[in-house]
């Protein structure tokens, strides 16, 4: 397979996972915006899902203030902002125009329709009554391409560099929603305790869509090594670091197995697999939190760079 081949699928990957992501995070900090108690806290909230986005100084990207809707029209609308939804579909589409003839029809008319109805849209509609059907729709049409890819697509060479984009971003994405929350997370801070505690770890969750699940296999009020165990290590959560990171082991290892190369890449991709599975929550804390993350953001974008050098693409 070309490297400019897998560079366009491995991309469109990422770009439809991080639609759904950048998605779910303006659900949760429009929801806490709403909360009664949030006080001019909202404003904390806004810039932490920013700062998860890869935007941590809003004044230089036009964000003076930081009002709910400015904030959701440059996470949902802004073609400046390349981690916008409209920037991701737009790049997504581009991809896989680009691989056509590897798709199947199912795919690329997921990935088509998705870039065409996101324009009847308008960034005007932004508001308590219309922002709900369109965060709905980011998530249902980006479930759609996902089944499309699992339910139709030949699970050969291009299926896994699809995949390895898939959860490299999502790997990112949970680490960098952990890491800009993280002092919620330490039961010694201020932050962990009250209603507004509450919040924040329920904001954690629906952040990885995990909210439910987390009460479904613990049946208790949220507690910050619970929280920081589900969303780090529980191998069956879809969004947590190790599944994630389990899932760029395996399409690493498949690349290997089909291609005969990418032993620098899956070397890293085991190593990571490995540690997330052997690391208990006590010794994570000990070591730091925001330490742990930080070198979890480290190992996975090794990993892609290393990819992208085994398969020649950037």
């Amino acid at each position: 397979m070309l490297g400019r081949t897998a560079s366009n699928l491995f991309w469109m990957g990422r770009y439809m996972e991080r639609a759904e992501n950048v998605a779910r995070l303006t659900e949760v900090g429009h929801r806490l915006s709403l909360t009664p108690d949030a006080g001019s806290g909202y404003r904390e909230d806004w810039q932490a899902t920013l700062a998860t986005v890869g935007c941590p100084d809003p004044a230089a990207v036009g964000l003076t203030k930081l009002t709910s809707e400015a904030v959701q029209k440059y996470l949902l609308f802004d073609r400046k902002n390349p981690s916008s939804v409209a920037s991701c579909l737009e790049a997504a589409r581009t991809n896989g125009r680009s691989v056509r003839t590897a798709l199947t029809r199912e795919v690329w008319e997921t990935l088509n329709t998705a870039w065409i109805e996101f324009g009847a849209f308008k960034s005007d509609d932004i508001h308590p009554g219309k922002l709900p059907e369109l965060l709905d729709w980011v998530r249902q049409k980006t479930s759609m391409f996902r089944g499309a890819v699992q339910g139709t697509l030949l699970h050969d060479a291009g299926y896994r560099f699809l995949q390895l984009g898939n959860f490299i971003e999502r790997s990112d994405n949970t680490a960098r929603i952990l890491d800009t929350r993280y002092s919620v997370l330490l039961p010694t801070t201020e932050a962990a305790g009250g209603e507004r505690g509450m919040y924040q770890w329920e904001t954690i969750l629906r952040s990885v869509a995990a909210h439910r699940s987390y009460r479904h296999v613990f049946k208790d009020r949220y507690r910050p090594a619970l929280v920081a165990e589900f969303v780090i290590l529980r191998k069956e959560m879809p969004r947590s670091l190790r599944y994630s990171q389990d899932h760029v082991r395996r399409a690493l290892a498949g690349l290997a197995t089909i291609t005969g190369g990418g032993a620098a890449s899956l070397e890293l991709a085991e190593e990571a697999s490995i540690t997330l599975r052997d690391m208990q929550i006590p010794a994570i804390l000990k070591f730091g939190l925001h330490e742990y993350l930080t070198e979890s953001l480290r190992r996975t974008a090794a990993i892609a760079d290393t990819a992208a050098a085994d398969y020649y693409f950037n």
